[in-house]
C-alpha cells in the first residue's frame, strides 16, 4: 500500500479517500471494543457456570444416609443444642468432636496450630476428623484424602478438576455426617469450604435437625472484589462465626449479619515456635542464623543469596518456576557469585517437580524444606532479597525484614477476570494493609524475567528502597497483632507469661470453645 495525495492505493484497488479510511479505522476500533467486551462477558459467564456446576449436589443420595439404617443413623442425642457452647457439648458427651477441612499449605499450618491450641484449652478429650495436609497429620488427623486433591485455584484452571472436586465434596459431606461433629471448622479455601458448609447445613435442615456449629477461619477477601461485601450477606445461612486474621474484617462481617472475631495473623505464631521472645521489643521480627545457613550449605560469605518462593500448589509452581529461572539467568552476570535458595512447599508433587527442574538451572541452587520454621528463617537471613509468588509468604518475608518482589501469573482468562472484578490496586497483603506500593509487584503480562530482574537488581543495590520495606514491616505488624494481645504486651517482662495464651490460634480455639449461637 502507498500514499498518493489524500488517496490510499493498494493492490486490490483504490480506497476512496482518507475520510473513508478513517471510517474503516473507526469500525475496526468498535469491533475491537466489542471483542474485548465479549471476552470479559464470557469469562464472567464461565465463572457463574462453574459456580453453579460445583454447587450441584445429589442431595437424594445424601438424604438416604439419614433414611437407610444400614448406611447411617443420626440419633438426636448426638445433635448439638442451639444454645450450648462447644465446651459444654464436649463435657456432656465425654469428648468434643471437631470436623476440620483445609485445602492448601497455609491453611494446613493454621489448622495444625488450631488443633494444638484446642487440645490445650479443652477440659475434655477432642477427636478430629476431616481433610488436611502434613502439618495437621502431625497433630493426629487422618486425612480423608490428600489435601492436594482440592488445592485448585483460578477459573480456567478449575475446569479439568471439576469432576474430581465434585466427588471429593460429596465424600467430605458424607464423612462429616458419619462423624457427627459438635463443631465444623473450615480453613480458607472458600470455594470448597463454603460449598461443603452449605450442603451440610442444608441436609440437617431438611431433616429438621440442629446441626453442628460452623466456623470459618480466614475471612474471604471480600474487600478485594467489586460487590464482595454484599456477598457476605448469604454466608450467615451456613456460617455461624468467622475467625478473621485482618483487623478491618470484623466490622464489615458484623454489618452483614455475621458474628466475627479478630484473632490476629497466623504468621505471628512463627515468633513463638522459634522462641525469640527476647528479640521482640515492641517490634515483631525474626532474625534467623544466616551465617550458619551459608556454612551448612557450603556457600561462601561473599555470595549473594536470593530466596525464591514459587508457591505451594503444583499449578502455580509449574507456571512461576520457569519465570524465576530465567530471571536468575539475567541476574547472574551482575554478581560474582550467586545462589538461589528455593523454598519447597510440603507437597510431594511440588517437591518432585522442583527437584527435576533445578538440574538445568543457570546458578547453584539450595532447596529449602518447608518442615522447619527455623531453617526457613535462616535462609531468609542469609538472603539479600527474595522473589515470591503472591501469598502468605509476603507477610513472612516482612517478619524476617527481607526486602522482596511479589510476582503473579495465571491463565489468561483468570487474569482478565481478576482485572475486571478487582477493586484494590495491589495483590500482596502488606501493600493492601498500608495502601501503598512499598513492595514492588509484577503482575500478569508485566511478570516477565526482564521486569523481575530489574526490580530485584534495584532492591539489591538501592539501600533507600531496602530501608523503606524494612521500616514498613513494623507498621504492618502493628496492624496484624490482635488488640487483646497488644493491650497486654507492655513490657519485656510481661511478654513471656502471656504470649502463648494470646497467640492467634489460642484466641481462635477459645472463641470456638465458648461460642453460643444466636
Amino acid at each position: 500500500m502507498y500514499h498518493q495525495g489524500n488517496e490510499f492505493l493498494s493492490d486490490g484497488g483504490m480506497v476512496r479517500n482518507a475520510s473513508a479510511f478513517g471510517d474503516i479505522l473507526l469500525v475496526s476500533k468498535y469491533a475491537s471494543y466489542c471483542f474485548a467486551s465479549l471476552i470479559i462477558s464470557t469469562a464472567a459467564a464461565m465463572a457463574m457456570y462453574l459456580k453453579r456446576l460445583l454447587s450441584e449436589v445429589r442431595l437424594q443420595h445424601l438424604q438416604l444416609t439419614f433414611q437407610n439404617p444400614n448406611r447411617l443413623v443420626i440419633k438426636r442425642h448426638f445433635l448439638v443444642s442451639s444454645q450450648q457452647a462447644p465446651i459444654d457439648m464436649g463435657s456432656k458427651d465425654g469428648e468434643l468432636r471437631v470436623f476440620i477441612v483445609a485445602g492448601e499449605v497455609s491453611g494446613d499450618m493454621i489448622g495444625a496450630r488450631f488443633m494444638d491450641s484446642l487440645r490445650k484449652l479443652s477440659p475434655c478429650p477432642i477427636r478430629f476428623a476431616g481433610v488436611g495436609g502434613l502439618a495437621m497429620s502431625k497433630q493426629g488427623l487422618d486425612s480423608l484424602f490428600p489435601m492436594e486433591d482440592i488445592a485448585v485455584m483460578g477459573i480456567w484452571e478449575l475446569v479439568p478438576h471439576l469432576s474430581k472436586l465434585r466427588v471429593k465434596l460429596k465424600q467430605t459431606v458424607q464423612s462429616a455426617l458419619s462423624f457427627r461433629p459438635h463443631v465444623v471448622l473450615t480453613v480458607d479455601s472458600k470455594g470448597f469450604s463454603f460449598r461443603f458448609l452449605k450442603q451440610l447445613r442444608a441436609i440437617y435442615g431438611q431433616q429438621g435437625l440442629v446441626g453442628p456449629v460452623h466456623f470459618h477461619y480466614v475471612a474471604p477477601s471480600f474487600w478485594a472484589w467489586k460487590g464482595g461485601e454484599e456477598r457476605l450477606k448469604g454466608l450467615s445461612e451456613f456460617v455461624d462465626h468467622v475467625l478473621c486474621i485482618l483487623p478491618f474484617e470484623t466490622e464489615v462481617c458484623t454489618s452483614k449479619g455475621l458474628t466475627a472475631t479478630f484473632v490476629g495473623h497466623p504468621t505471628l505464631e512463627d515468633v513463638l515456635e522459634l522462641e525469640v521472645k527476647d528479640s521482640i521489643d515492641r517490634e515483631w521480627k525474626i532474625q534467623g542464623k544466616g551465617d550458619a545457613f551459608k556454612e551448612q550449605h557450603g556457600i561462601s560469605p561473599g555470595t549473594t543469596v536470593i530466596s525464591l518462593l514459587p508457591g505451594s500448589r503444583l499449578q502455580e509452581v509449574t507456571r512461576m518456576l520457569s519465570i524465576f529461572s530465567n530471571t536468575i539467568e539475567l541476574l547472574k552476570d551482575s554478581h560474582a557469585e550467586l545462589t538461589a535458595a528455593i523454598h519447597v512447599a510440603p507437597n510431594k508433587h511440588v517437591e518432585d517437580y522442583i527437584s527435576k527442574a533445578v538440574c538445568e538451572w543457570p546458578t547453584s541452587v539450595v532447596l529449602v524444606p518447608s518442615g522447619s520454621p527455623q531453617i526457613k528463617y535462616d535462609a531468609f537471613s542469609a538472603s539479600r532479597v527474595a522473589l515470591c509468588t503472591s501469598g502468605t509468604v509476603a507477610v513472612e518475608l516482612q517478619l524476617a525484614r527481607l526486602p522482596c518482589v511479589v510476582a503473579y501469573r495465571a491463565h489468561l482468562l483468570t487474569e482478565w477476570f481478576i482485572r475486571y472484578k478487582a477493586r484494590v490496586p495491589y495483590i500482596s497483603l502488606p501493600n493492601i494493609i498500608l495502601d501503598s506500593s512499598i513492595i514492588p509487584e509484577a503482575l500478569f503480562n508485566k511478570c516477565t524475567p526482564s521486569k523481575l530482574a530489574s526490580l530485584l537488581k534495584n532492591l539489591t543495590d538501592d539501600e533507600n528502597l531496602r530501608r523503606k520495606q524494612i521500616c514498613a514491616a513494623e507498621k504492618v505488624f502493628d496492624l496484624l497483632v490482635s488488640p487483646k494481645r497488644a493491650s497486654r504486651i507492655q513490657t519485656q517482662q510481661e511478654l513471656s507469661p502471656v504470649l502463648d495464651d494470646n497467640r492467634p490460634s489460642m484466641i481462635a480455639a477459645s472463641t470456638v470453645l465458648h461460642h453460643r449461637r444466636m
